[in-house]
């Protein structure tokens, strides 16, 4: 099974950027527990703060793997492009945050891309990868 993580702007700054918000861990050190804790997923990751790179990424695996876990930040809010692109690939897709966005800005409260994705899971601290990780599994294994 291959899966791809996307995060999207300032999401590679996780671990310094608002601790309060996001948490003290970078998503490099995350992403160790992650491939460990699942050793029969090929878990591949990427990160961009350009939303046309984001998309050519999505494009080019969006045929060939299992699932994307998608967390595009800020432009969650603001992106008919991303949501086109979600729609025009066959793998499933999971919008991921890890803050609740319903108890912050008014602002974050709609998401662009939310009815384009097969789910939505938000809230659980660098956790909601994990949950979005074993959701596109299970569908795997529902497949078979």
């Amino acid at each position: 099974m291959k899966i791809l993580i996307l995060n999207g702007p300032n999401l590679n700054l996780l671990g310094k950027r608002e601790p309060g918000i996001y948490g003290h861990t970078s998503f490099d050190d995350f992403l160790g527990h992650l491939r460990e804790r699942y050793p029969d997923v090929q878990l591949h990751y990427f990160q961009s703060n350009v939303e046309g790179t984001l998309i050519d990424e999505m494009q080019r695996v969006g045929f060939d793997f299992d699932g994307i876990v998608l967390n595009a930040g800020a432009y969650t809010h603001t992106s008919v492009a991303l949501h086109d692109c979600i729609r025009a690939i066959p793998c499933p897709v999971i919008e991921v945050h890890i803050s609740n966005v319903h108890q912050r800005e008014a602002f974050r409260h709609q998401s662009m891309i939310s009815s384009a994705c097969k789910g939505v899971i938000c809230g659980f601290g660098l956790d909601s990868y994990r949950l979005a990780v074993e959701a596109l599994i299970e569908m795997k294994q529902h497949e078979a």
